[in-house]
C-alpha cells in the first residue's frame, strides 16, 4: 500500500470475527467517527431490510405511493411503476445521473419525482445517490421515526455504536446515500454482520433472507465500467466483486469489503484522489492476502511482529515541525490584511504572534469568521466549522505551523473525521500578502490564491 502511494488513515482486518491487523496513522485515532461518504448507502439498505423484515413497507411498494401530496401534475407510467425495489438497485429508469438537479431545490423528494424517467425502472442501471435519499425518505414516511433514531436499538446498539450523525436534507430528512460517520471499528462490525448473514454474536439484525437479496446481483453495471471489481453486478447498495466477494464503498477510498470463502473483512478510511486507486487497494487485497494465504512459504511470527511494529509507527506525512523563528520574519502580531476579491469571499486575514504561539484569524465577507490555533513546537489539537458531505460541521482537526524560510509561512490542517487535509500557505512581500488555500480531496472546494494588502 505505501509502495502504491495510497492515502489509507485507517484499516481493520477481521478473520473470523477476530481482529488480525489493524491501524490509524496518526493524528487518525480509533475512536474518531469517520464520513463515509457513499458507504452510508449500504447502512440505507439494511435500514429498508429492517423495515421490510417489521413489516413497515413491501419491496415492491411503489415510490408515489409514500409521497401522494408531492407528485407531479402529470405522473408518467415509468415513475408510476417505480417501486423501492428499483430505488435499493439503482435501476430507477433515469437516463443521467440526477444528483445536481435534486440537490439544487429545497424539497429533494419533490424535486425527484419531477424529472423526466426516461427507461421502465428494471431495465437501465444508473448509480444514484437520490434513489437512496428516497430510501431514506421512505423509511421514515414508513416508520414515522428519523433513519437515526429508527437504527438505533436495531443495528448501531446491538454492535456497540455510539450514536452518529447523519446528516440532512433542507427538509430534514436523513440524506440516506451520503453523510453518515461512524468510527472504523463501527464499519468492521457492520461488515461482520453481512459476513454472518444478518446475525451480529447472538442477536438477528436483518433476516437472512433479505441479505441474500441484498447480496446478490439485482443489476447489471457491467457497461462502461472498467474497475474489475465495480463491474460484477450490483445488488441492493452493495457492488459485488471477484471471487465472491462483496463491498460498500464511498467517495475517496471509504471501504467495507466481505470475503466469505475466506470469512474476512476489511474496514479502510482513505483519502484517494481517485477512485481507481481504490480498485488498486482491492487488487493489493486479492494479490497479497488471498492469494499468498492460498501459497506455501507464508510468513512468520517474526515477520508478523515487524508488520505490527511498522504499523504502529505509521503517521500521516505532515511536515517536520521546526520551531526556530526565523530571524528575518515579518512581524506578524496583530498584523491584518484586506484581501483582494476570492473563490472564498474571504474579506480580512489577521495574525495574532506571540513566542511560540499563533493565531490566523480569517474574517468573510458574509461576517463570518474562523479562528486556528497554532504551535511552532507541537501540534494543535482544536476544532473547527468546516464542510462534511453536505454542510458545515463542528469538528476536530490537527494543525500544524512552519516557517518555510523567513517570508513563507506553511499551516497544515488535517480534519481527523473526514479525508480533507487543509494547507493555507502565506508568502509576506512588504506590505503584502499571497494567500493559497489548498485542499487534498474534495467534491466542492476547490484550491485559489489571493492577494491581500496590510491594513
Amino acid at each position: 500500500m505505501e509502495r502504491a502511494g495510497l492515502d489509507v488513515n485507517s484499516f481493520m482486518l477481521l478473520k473470523d470475527g477476530k481482529s488480525v491487523v489493524r491501524f490509524w496513522r496518526r493524528p487518525y485515532r480509533e475512536d474518531c467517527p469517520q464520513l463515509l461518504f457513499s458507504l452510508s448507502k449500504s447502512f440505507t439498505s439494511i435500514a429498508i431490510g429492517i423495515a421490510w423484515d417489521e413489516g413497515f413497507l413491501k419491496l415492491e411498494d411503489t415510490v408515489i405511493s409514500f409521497f401522494p401530496d408531492k407528485l407531479p401534475e402529470h405522473v408518467s407510467s415509468n415513475l408510476a411503476s417505480m417501486t423501492v425495489h428499483h430505488l435499493l438497485s439503482m435501476n430507477t429508469g433515469h437516463r443521467e445521473n440526477i444528483y445536481a438537479p435534486v440537490v439544487k431545490e429545497k424539497d429533494w423528494v419533490k424535486a425527484f419525482l419531477s424529472l423526466d424517467v426516461e427507461h421502465a425502472p428494471g431495465s437501465h442501471y444508473r448509480y444514484s445517490t437520490p434513489a437512496t435519499y428516497m430510501l431514506a425518505a421512505i423509511l421514515e414516511k414508513a416508520t414515522g421515526e428519523n433513519m437515526v433514531d429508527f437504527l438505533m436499538p436495531r443495528l448501531f446498539e446491538p454492535l456497540g455504536m455510539p450514536r452518529p450523525s447523519w446528516e440532512t436534507c433542507p427538509m430534514g430528512v436523513t440524506a440516506g446515500g451520503m453523510g453518515l460517520s461512524i468510527p472504523t471499528e463501527g464499519i468492521a462490525k457492520f461488515g461482520q454482520m453481512l459476513l454472518d448473514k444478518g446475525m451480529y454474536g447472538d442477536r438477528r439484525i436483518v433476516s437472512e433472507r433479505y441479505i441474500d437479496l441484498a447480496l446478490k446481483e439485482q443489476s447489471d453495471n457491467r457497461q462502461g465500467e472498467e474497475r474489475i471489481d465495480f463491474a460484477q453486478g450490483y445488488g441492493y447498495q452493495f457492488f459485488m466483486c471477484r471471487r465472491g466477494c462483496y463491498m460498500g464503498n464511498g467517495g475517496f477510498g471509504q471501504l467495507c469489503f466481505v470475503a466469505p470463502r475466506e470469512r474476512i473483512v476489511i474496514a479502510a478510511t482513505s483519502a484517494f484522489g481517485s477512485m481507481k486507486q481504490l480498485q488498486t487497494l482491492l487488487d493489493l487485497i486479492f494479490e497479497y492476502i488471498f492469494d499468498r494465504a492460498a501459497g506455501e512459504n507464508l510468513p512468520g511470527l517474526a515477520d508478523y511482529h515487524r508488520l505490527q511494529n511498522h504499523l504502529a509507527a505509521l503517521t500521516h506525512p505532515v511536515p517536520k515541525l521546526h520551531p526556530k523563528v526565523p530571524e528575518a520574519m515579518p512581524d506578524l502580531n496583530e498584523r491584518c490584511y484586506i484581501m483582494e476579491e476570492n473563490p472564498h469571499d474571504l474579506a480580512k486575514v489577521c495574525f495574532r504572534f506571540k513566542q511560540d504561539k499563533l493565531e490566523l484569524r480569517m474574517a468573510y465577507e458574509d461576517g463570518t469568521e474562523k479562528r486556528l490555533p497554532f504551535d511552532l513546537k507541537e501540534p494543535v489539537h482544536t476544532e473547527d466549522k468546516f464542510v462534511k458531505d453536505l454542510e458545515l460541521h463542528r469538528q476536530e482537526v490537527v494543525a500544524y505551523a512552519n516557517w518555510q524560510d523567513p517570508d513563507t509561512l506553511k499551516l497544515n490542517l488535517l480534519y481527523i473525521e473526514t479525508p480533507y487535509a487543509v494547507t493555507y500557505t502565506v508568502q509576506f512581500r512588504d506590505d503584502r500578502i499571497e494567500f493559497q488555500f489548498q485542499i487534498n480531496v474534495s467534491l466542492t472546494l476547490k484550491g485559489f490564491t489571493a492577494a491581500g494588502k496590510i491594513a
